[in-house]
C-alpha cells in the first residue's frame, strides 16, 4: 500500500542558515496556527538555551497539513557536536530538503548529515536560502551543492536533485532565482511531487523503529518512531527487542500512542504504516529498539552512531562554597542525572571511575558537553568539572587522535595569524579558496589543537571570522601541541576581594571577579601574561595608619573584569585545575586548593 497522504521529510542544513525560520513560515502558511494567533520566532526552538543561542539542540517533529496531505517534518540541529541526533532522525523519514545559505554554500555539517542522507538512498529536494542577502553568490553555491552530490557518490536519481530559491524570513520560494516568490506553495508542492509517499504493508505483522526518544516525568520513556510495516493500536501487546541482541526480546503493552499534529502531540486510538508516532507505557525502551508483533519478532537494522571523540570527568563539587547554592550536591545525584541523560543522547557515553565521586562523560565535542553543563546547572546541580581531553585509539597498532575538517572564513589580512596559530597546533592546509573580499581555508587539525583556540581566533580575525569545525577521521598521533602559555592568578586567602586588592593585583594580570566577589584559597581570580602562576591577595585592605586615613588616597580605578562563559571557563582551565559549576556562579579553582600543598608538589617535581 502507497500512503499518498502522507509525507515524512527532515531538513537539514548547517548551523544558522535557517532551518527553523522556513519550518515557521511552512507552519503559518499551512494554516497550523490561528490568524490572530500571536507566535514566537523560532517556534521550534521550544528549550531555553536553544533560544538563547538561536541553535537547534534537539531535533523536533513537527506536521503540516496541504491539499489532504500530511506532511511530517523533522526540524534537525545544525551543529557538528549534535550530529548525533541527526543520524539517527534520518530513519525516519523519505527523503530530505537540503538548505543552503546563498552566501556561505555548503559548510562542512551539510557534507556530514547529507553523506548519511544519500546512504539511506534519501531523494533530495535543494533550497538555496537567504537570496534576499546583498552578498548572496547563487550561481557559484548551486555548482558547489552539484560538486558535492558528486563527492558524495549520489545516484543519478539523486544528481537530478529540483532546485527552490528561498527567503525563510519572508517566507518565499520560487523555481526562479531571478523571480521571487509570494509564498511557500513552490516548495509544498515539490515535496508532493518528489518525496516519495511510504510504502508498506498494513495488515502484515508490526515492526516499528524507535528513533528518539523523550521523558516525561508523569509516563516516563516515550518512544518516537516510524511504523514501517503493519499498524498500533492502545492496548495491543508487544515485543520489544534490537537488532544486535545487545538484550534478550521482552514483552510489553501499548499505554498510550500519540500523533503529531502541528506543535501537539494528538491521542490516536490506531497509526498504521508510514506514520510517525509516540508511544508510552513500555519500560527501559531504549533508542534502536524495534517494536514488533508478540507472533512475529524480526527487529530492524539501526544507524550506527558515531563514536565520541571528547572526555570531562564530573566530579562533585568539594570547593569551601560547595552546597550553598545547589539542591542537588552528592555524588547520587550526580550519578543518576548522568545516566537519565544517556535515555535521550545515544552519542553521549558515561563511565564510572575509581571514584565514587566522579564519573568519566564522553561526548562529540566541547559544544556538546557544555550544553549537558549548562541544563544540569538550570536544574539545580553542582559539580566540578576537568578539563576536556581527546579519546585516542590504537589502530594497525599505533596510536592515533581525532581530526576536525575546520572551516575558516576570514577577511584577507587575517590569513597569516590563522595560518600561523594553525602551524603551532600541528594542522593541515587542505584548500584555500576567495568568496568576495574573504578567503576560505580548509584546514585537517588535531581535536585537541582546537582547545581553547576559539578566543585566539577571534581576536586574530577583529572578531570577523568564522569557523566551523565536523569530525573527520582517526590519524596518526601528531605530536605534542603547547596547550595554555599563560598562568593563573591563584587567591591567597578566602574573604571577599576588596578594590584596594584587587588593584594591586591588576598589575599581575587581567582579572576575572571585581569587587565584592567572595573568593577562597586556591580560586582562580584572573590570568597572567607569563607562564606560571601567581599567588595574589585579592582581599588584602588598606590599614589605617596614624598618618593617613584609609580613604584619603586617590580613588582607585579598576580595569573591567574578563568575564568568561562556560565555553570560555572550559577551554581556558590546565589539566591541574576544575571548573566549578553552580546554578548561580562559574567559578575557576585548582584542583589543590592549598597554595602551600601546592608548592610542596612542585617542589617535589
Amino acid at each position: 500500500m502507497i500512503r499518498n497522504d502522507l509525507r515524512n521529510i527532515a531538513i537539514i542544513a548547517h548551523v544558522d542558515h535557517g532551518k527553523t525560520t522556513l519550518v515557521d513560515g511552512m507552519l503559518k502558511q499551512s494554516g497550523t496556527f490561528r490568524e490572530n494567533q500571536v507566535v514566537n520566532e523560532r517556534v521550534m526552538d521550544s528549550n531555553d538555551i536553544e533560544r538563547e543561542r538561536g541553535i537547534t539542540i534537539l531535533a523536533k517533529n513537527t506536521s503540516v497539513v496541504y491539499n489532504g496531505v500530511k506532511i511530517n517534518i523533522v526540524d534537525t540541529p545544525g551543529h557538528a557536536d549534535f550530529g548525533g541526533e541527526v543520524e539517527r532522525i534520518l530513519k525516519m523519514v523519505d527523503g530530505v530538503i537540503l538548505l543552503v545559505d546563498a552566501a556561505e554554500g555548503p559548510m562542512p555539517q551539510t557534507r556530514f548529515v547529507l553523506q548519511h542522507a544519500l546512504e539511506l538512498g534519501h531523494r533530495v529536494i535543494i533550497v538555496i536560502n537567504k537570496i534576499d542577502r546583498p552578498d548572496a553568490r547563487i550561481d557559484e553555491v548551486i555548482d558547489e551543492c552539484y560538486e558535492l552530490l558528486m563527492d558524495l557518490n549520489a545516484s543519478d536519481e539523486q544528481l537530478d536533485s529540483p532546485i527552490l530559491f528561498c527567503s525563510g524570513r519572508d517566507g518565499t520560494a520560487s523555481t526562479d532565482e531571478h523571480t521571487p516568490g509570494t509564498d511557500l506553495t513552490p516548495l509544498f508542492d515539490k515535496i508532493l511531487e518528489y518525496i516519495p509517499a511510504p510504502e508498506g504493508e498494513p495488515e502484515e505483522p508490526l515492526q516499528l523503529l524507535v528513533s528518539s526518544i523523550d521523558y516525561n516525568d508523569y509516563v516516563g520513556r516515550i518512544a518516537i518512531g516510524k511504523i514501517e510495516r503493519g499498524s498500533v493500536k492502545v492496548n495491543q501487546e508487544v515485543t520489544i527487542g534490537d537488532y544486535h541482541e545487545t538484550k534478550k526480546p521482552y514483552r510489553g503493552k501499548i499505554v498510550t500512542l500519540y500523533q503529531i499534529a502541528g506543535l501537539e502531540r494528538v491521542p490516536a486510538e490506531k497509526a498504521t504504516v508510514g506514520d510517525i508516532v509516540c508511544i508510552s507505557g513500555i519500560e527501559n525502551i531504549t533508542i534502536g529498539d524495534t517494536i514488533c508483533d508478540t507472533q512475529n519478532f524480526e527487529p530492524l537494522p539501526f544507524v550506527k552512531i558515531s563514536e565520541p571523540t571528547v572526555e570531562m570527568t564530573f566530579s562533585v563539587n568539594d570547593s569551601p562554597f560547595a552546597g550553598r547554592e545547589g539542591k542537588y550536591v552528592t555524588s547520587r545525584h550526580l550519578r543518576e542525572r548522568l545516566f537519565r541523560e544517556l535515555l535521550k543522547d545515544v552519542s553521549l557515553r558515561v563511565s564510572e571511575t575509581d571514584s565514587t565521586d566522579s564519573f568519566k562523560v564522553a561526548g562529540r565535542g566541547e559544544m556538546h558537553l557544555s550544553i549537558l553543563i549548562e541544563n544540569m546547572r538550570r536544574e539545580g546541580y553542582e559539580m566540578g568539572v576537568s578539563t576536556p581531553r581527546v579519546l585516542y585509539k590504537e589502530i594497525d597498532g599505533k596510536l592515533c587522535e581525532p581530526i576536525e575538517e575546520l572551516v575558516v572564513d576570514v577577511p584577507e589580512t587575517s590569513v597569516g595569524a590563522v595560518m600561523e596559530k594553525m602551524g603551532t597546533r600541528k594542522a593541515e592546509m587542505v584548500s584555500m579558496n576567495p568568496m568576495g573580499s574573504r578567503m576560505r581555508v580548509v584546514f585537517h587539525v588535531p581535536a585537541r589543537g582546537l582547545f581553547g583556540y576559539r578566543n585566539e581566533f577571534l581576536t586574530d580575525t577583529k572578531g570577523e571570522g568564522i569557523m566551523n569545525s565536523v569530525f573527520y577521521g582517526y590519524e596518526q598521533y601528531k605530536g605534542d601541541i603547547p596547550r595554555r602559555s599563560n598562568g593563573s592568578l591563584v587567591a591567597f586567602e578566602t574573604g571577599e576581594a576588596v578594590t584596594y586588592g584587587l588593584y594591586n593585583a591588576q598589575e599581575r594580570g587581567a582579572l576575572f571577579i571585581g569587587a565584592g566577589t567572595p573568593v577562597y584559597e586556591g580560586m582562580i581570580v584572573g590570568v597572567s601574561p607569563k607562564p606560571g602562576d601567581l599567588v595574589v591577595n585579592v582581599c588584602k585592605k588598606k590599614h589605617l595608619t596614624n598618618t593617613r586615613a584609609s580613604g584619603s588616597d586617590d580613588a582607585l580605578r579598576l580595569i573591567p573584569p574578563r568575564v568568561l562563559s562556560l565555553e570560555d571557563s572550559l577551554e581556558f582551565i590546565a589539566d591541574d585545575e576544575l571548573v566549578e559549576v553552580t546554578p548561580k556562579n562559574i567559578r575557576l579553582r585548582k584542583k589543590t586548593l592549598s597554595n602551600i600543598q601546592r608548592a610542596k608538589d612542585r617542589a617535589k617535581l
